[in-house]
């Protein structure tokens, strides 16, 4: 049975974009991170991938050359009037309407026995461990402070989540933090 994997980057002070929305200051070095054996190591175990609309837009649409090469599903209040490009037999999009319960099945019937992995954006990765579809956590850690942006866990009202440390690791500049979502 997959599990569902939420999570992404985020400065030491817990914003995941700055002021103005930009991520640069996350992900200094995109080439790096294609080729560390954290991502290779995702990759592997990832059957589906689900993200919201802003990170979809994120790409312009462009997924050519796309990390993960598995079936991406897009939460969604309206489908785009483009398909997006990169597309190929392995690498398919499905924009969902229905809400995170929605994706989340479709995207683990896709994945099989694989992950399914959540990679924002914020909105999208709270909702799904809100909702109780999250079994692990994964944050990785820059070692920036933005001083301010989007906060991913901006949650006042919610009540609290446990978690259980399942695993910590470094790369250069960035800590790995692994939890799992306790029920």
């Amino acid at each position: 049975m997959s599990r569902v994997i939420v999570g992404m980057t985020m400065s030491l002070d817990g914003f995941v974009s700055d002021r103005n929305g930009e991520v640069d200051r996350l992900y200094p070095d995109l080439e790096a991170m294609r080729q560390s054996e954290h991502l290779r190591a995702a990759i592997r175990s990832t059957g589906a991938v689900v993200m919201g609309r802003r990170s979809y837009e994120m790409g312009s649409g462009d997924f050519t050359g796309y990390e993960f090469q598995v079936p991406l599903f897009v939460l969604t209040h309206r489908v785009p009037e483009q398909g997006a490009k990169g597309a190929n037999d392995r690498l398919t999009f499905t924009f969902v309407t229905e809400g995170i319960e929605r994706v989340v099945d479709l995207a683990k019937a896709a994945a099989g026995d694989r992950d399914v992995t959540v990679v924002g954006g914020a909105g999208t990765i709270r909702q799904c461990i809100e909702a109780g579809l999250a079994d692990e956590l994964h944050i990785d850690l820059r070692s920036v402070l933005l001083g301010d942006g989007l906060r991913l866990f901006d949650r006042s009202a919610s009540p609290p989540i446990d978690l259980e440390s399942i695993g910590v690791s470094e790369s250069p500049g960035v800590t790995h933090l692994r939890y799992r979502v306790k029920p």
